[in-house]
């Protein structure tokens, strides 16, 4: 049965952590044809895995996200925990990059958002995911990064002076 949507299948498993249940489980409750949604903050609201969102007096305050699919909902958050368990690709380094911050939970559900996200713009662009990196948030911002680890440095009780390696 799954015949006529082996491509939608074979895309969806050039994602890290989603093999062939995951792929046909999340291609039976998205779909195919992403021309049903406009942009992918539709298809995540549909979902129910899209950022909850409080505006009181100017300031964003935390909500709970909205009820959406629950199977599919299940299945992304299923896809993003095998994630958590892979190395050296970018979703994984997103992920640590979140849970430091909000807790192991929050960045399941982040994860999910974003392998939704990613999912949908491969079934869009019928084209395989092409991996970021695990390194790509240092690369990203080396200036901060610089700033905060010397600041750290400088706490613990250390002078720092930075002079670049020389190239090898």
């Amino acid at each position: 049965m799954l015949q006529p949507f082996e491509e939608a299948i074979t895309l969806a498993q050039t994602l890290p952590g989603v093999g062939p249940v995951a792929a046909a489980g999340l291609i039976a409750e998205i779909g195919i044809d992403m021309s049903a949604f406009p942009t992918h903050q539709h298809l995540a609201s549909w979902a129910g895995v899209c950022p909850g969102n409080k505006q009181s007096g100017g300031k964003r305050r935390q909500e709970r996200t909205r009820p959406g699919n629950p199977r599919l909902k299940a299945f992304l958050c299923e896809v993003a925990q095998a994630i958590t368990h892979t190395s050296d690709n970018y979703l994984v380094a997103f992920y640590h990059r979140v849970a430091r911050r909000r807790g192991k939970g929050r960045a399941i559900l982040a994860l999910a958002h974003r392998v939704l996200v990613i999912l949908y713009h491969l079934l869009r662009e019928r084209q395989p995911y092409a991996d970021l990196g695990a390194e790509y948030f240092d690369k990203r911002d080396t200036a901060r990064l610089q700033r905060q680890y010397v600041r750290r440095l400088e706490q613990l009780g250390y002078a720092v002076t930075l002079t670049p390696a020389s190239a090898a």
